[in-house]
């Protein structure tokens, strides 16, 4: 019988959606919602030590969007506003309701081991069933010297997870971000130190664009901007990729996120060596409901695939990964024109010829190609409109 159930580090996942440390875990109602409507877990909005300041500006979002559909989204929102004390009665309140449901607690402090280890020390109290350490925050905490300023050092993140490992009695997962040249050697880093598993990707640090008339950048805050983090679909490549490399290099387990808005992405992140899967950008346009199809389509999927849940789906896609010098070079593949389809918009022909090669071209109406110039790039399927070019 084909299941959602998981298991990650000997926690029971009765299905591998959480929610990302983000807005919508920001209160301790929503969460509530959210468990009621199926989703597998929640990590709660980061932790911090009551003393952390936290200024909100406003407005804090902007969008990369075309009419009503949302492909990148800007944030440059802070951390949790609600008291420690607050959060360890939201989690008694939480896994008292909600038996089967998983919380994580997102933390971060201050570059001191006084109070990483007081924070984690204060939680290993609460039911809450692992950590998670917030090293990537690209906006506002980096300039209090945590954050991505600490994920972006290997020396300071494995000096942090040590301090935390050597006092938690939780798994700990670090978050890692993308804004770094190398994400393996921070997880090789924080491996070493002791983490039970990584978490990644945060967001990536962006400029969502200026308005041309006030010269201000997005989104505008009294009149000046600063730099967010980036996420939503369009972030989804640049989480694949992160997720791979790590699963290529160790073998902790991976909550993966970035861009997840379908169960098919949800899916990709699993064959790249995602244990479980994180998701919010997609909520916060969308809502918690989208659960249900998120749930419906992986089971089916899985059911169709005859693997019995997802850990039989984890790792599919790694063995077929290489680097360029070892890709099948000999071979290569050309485009094939559906002239039913093509609407002899002569687009392909154009950029074929504006780009690269100029292998295509008008004979009698219908396009036909020249092997002899064609160098297999694929380019012309790309850009065609009606989705006549295959290639083979």
């Amino acid at each position: 019988m084909t299941t959602l159930k998981t298991s990650v580090l000997g926690i029971q996942f009765e299905n591998p959606f959480l929610l990302a440390s983000a807005p919508p875990t920001a209160n301790i109602e929503s969460i509530d919602l959210a468990f009621e409507k199926g989703w597998g877990g929640a990590v709660l909005k980061t932790i911090t030590p009551d003393n952390l300041e936290m200024i909100e500006a406003s407005p804090t979002y902007a969008a990369f969007k075309d009419h009503q559909k949302v492909y990148g989204f800007e944030n440059i929102e802070l951390l949790s506003h609600l008291t420690i004390k607050d959060w360890l009665k939201g989690i008694q309140f939480l896994k008292k309701k909600h038996l089967t449901k998983i919380i994580i607690a997102s933390m971060m402090a201050p570059v001191q081991k006084q109070q990483w280890q007081n924070l984690i020390k204060t939680f290993n109290k609460s039911r809450c069933d692992a950590f998670e350490l917030n090293f990537s925050c690209p906006h506002g905490m980096p300039e209090k010297g945590i954050g991505m300023a600490i994920g972006t050092d290997p020396e300071l993140s494995a000096q942090i997870t040590r301090w935390v490992t050597e006092v938690s009695k939780k798994p700990v997962f670090v978050k890692l971000s993308p804004n770094v040249t190398n994400i393996v050697e921070i997880a090789k880093a924080v491996e070493k130190a002791g983490a039970n598993g990584i978490a990644t990707i945060n967001t990536v640090q962006s400029m969502m664009g200026v308005n041309l008339d006030t010269f201000v950048p997005c989104p505008s805050v009294n009149g000046k901007s600063t730099f967010g983090g980036y996420s939503g679909r369009a972030i989804k490549p640049i989480g694949l990729r992160c997720v791979a490399q790590i699963r290529q290099a160790s073998k902790l387990p991976i909550l993966g996120m970035g861009g997840i808005s379908t169960w098919q992405d949800a899916a990709e992140y699993i064959t790249l060596g995602a244990d479980a899967v994180q998701i919010c950008t997609e909520v916060m346009i969308n809502g918690y409901g989208i659960i249900d199809s998120l749930k419906k389509g992986l089971l089916d999927y899985l059911k169709s695939k005859k693997f019995k849940s997802p850990k039989d789906l984890k790792n599919k896609a790694i063995p077929q990964l290489s680097s360029h010098e070892q890709l099948l070079k000999k071979k290569k593949v050309h485009p094939t024109i559906d002239n039913t389809l093509c609407c002899k918009c002569g687009k392909c022909i154009k950029i074929c010829h504006e780009s690269k090669n100029s292998c295509l071209a008008f004979v009698k109406d219908r396009i036909k190609l020249d092997k002899k110039y064609c160098a297999g790039c694929a380019l012309c399927s790309i850009v065609c409109p009606q989705n006549a070019i295959k290639m083979q």
